[in-house]
């Protein structure tokens, strides 16, 4: 069983991060890769519960999933063809941004903030969702929050705006609490669930998804 604890910090909203807008196909060069290859290479993450994950036979499932899909209609009608194809492309925190940043996909969908930061190399669809990060632990685990684990592991996952927040906190705060970084949440959550780790920080919408498939 696990449980969640307080907040950090609320943590912006979520977005789709396409790379380019929906311009005039000549304007934009991801549109003209896309028409000339007659192809879409669509990221997705492989564990972000409930917006992008695998189902039990592997396939990318998930709300922007489905977005991304309609996207990509948008995108064939805006080239004025019905034969695109979609290559679907796994990436992870780490990834995504570099990803798109080098044209190796054209549009994400997963759970990825929008920041100043991300906003100088990629370009936003409105916010589809607001959370903030949180820390889930073990149930029998007695902390209530992040002021409360002393000398503990909290794992997060690299690259993501959870793991920069929860590390400021520690610093400010003066906490010994050990920073353990992931590559996903389902690398993350096994860690905590065969007790390498004592709690994970991640969006709480994305906590609560792990959860619900916990053993």
């Amino acid at each position: 069983m696990t449980k969640m604890l307080t907040a950090v910090l609320m943590g912006a909203g979520l977005a789709l991060t396409p790379a380019a807008a929906f311009a005039d196909s000549g304007d934009s060069p991801v549109l003209q890769r896309i028409d000339e290859r007659g192809t879409v290479n669509v990221g997705h993450r492989e564990t972000s519960i409930p917006f992008a994950y695998l189902d039990d036979s592997g396939t990318p499932i998930g709300y922007t999933i489905d977005v991304c899909m309609k996207i990509v209609d948008a995108i064939g009608e805006q080239l004025g063809r019905d034969d695109l194809e979609v290559n679907l492309v796994p990436v992870t925190g780490q990834t995504r941004i570099a990803l798109m940043a080098n044209g190796t996909i054209d549009l994400e969908c997963g759970s990825t903030t929008n920041n100043l930061t991300r906003q100088r190399q990629v370009a936003y669809l409105p916010t589809t969702f607001i959370t903030g990060t949180k820390i889930a632990v073990a149930e029998d685990n007695d902390a209530t929050s992040l002021d409360e684990m002393e000398g503990m592991i909290l794992g997060v996952s690299s690259g993501t705006t959870n793991e920069k927040t929860v590390k400021a906190y520690i610093e400010d705060k003066g906490l010994d609490v050990r920073i353990q970084e992931f590559k996903d949440h389902a690398q993350a959550w096994l860690a905590m669930e065969t007790q390498r780790i004592d709690a994970y920080a991640s969006d709480d919408v994305l906590l609560f998804g792990l959860i619900s498939k916990a053993k």
